[in-house]
């Protein structure tokens, strides 16, 4: 398990617009209307999100009802890692009860947009779609004895909808790294 940190994405920037399929083929997209907008970068086989992939289903159920727009992205390169792939994908969502979408970035082009970095990787942004949050989810980690709570994820949704200003401390996500195709990696490392 090679663990990494986000890339920490300049605050204030706009969300990456991005159609990605469902397991299903069925395409999403960032759209508009929304009161705030979640973008997580996770996947199937890392420890850091099997970790944490209750937490994430409550957020996406506590959050989607108070006009959060959610969405769960899969980077990885599947021929290197098939359990990330879309069948895998449809029956881990059913399995930890996911209500948000997950994507499959086949190309990884969104990743990179979004200079995503780890899974689980992070990024908030306002109705305006402006970047307002991207960090971890909380300090718990496989290796440490801290609950698992959403605290700083669920402070940055609270602050957004709320109209209050961005955290002022924001902790990069620590997780594995994305699974890039060969010749595919990001110039961000």
């Amino acid at each position: 398990m090679v663990a990494v940190e986000s890339q920490m994405l300049p605050l204030g920037t706009e969300a990456p617009a991005f159609t990605l399929p469902d397991p299903d083929g069925v395409p999403h997209s960032l759209g508009d209307g929304a009161s705030a907008y979640l973008v997580m970068f996770i996947c199937n086989h890392c420890p850091f999100v099997k970790h944490i992939r209750e937490e994430l289903a409550r957020v996406g159920r506590d959050y989607a009802s108070r006009g959060v727009s959610i969405f769960a992205i899969n980077s990885n390169d599947i021929s290197k890692h098939p359990d990330d792939d879309p069948a895998h994908m449809k029956a881990e969502a059913k399995t930890w009860g996911y209500t948000f979408p997950y994507l499959f970035d086949e190309s990884q082009g969104v990743a990179k947009a979004y200079r995503a970095a780890c899974t689980p990787d992070f990024f908030v942004f306002d109705a305006g779609k402006k970047l307002v949050y991207r960090g971890q989810l909380d300090d718990s980690r496989p290796s440490n004895k801290v609950a698992v709570d959403g605290r700083d994820l669920r402070a940055a949704l609270d602050a957004v909808l709320e109209s209050r200003p961005p955290l002022s401390t924001q902790k990069p996500s620590i997780g594995c790294n994305i699974k890039w195709r060969p010749g595919n990696e990001p110039d961000y490392f």
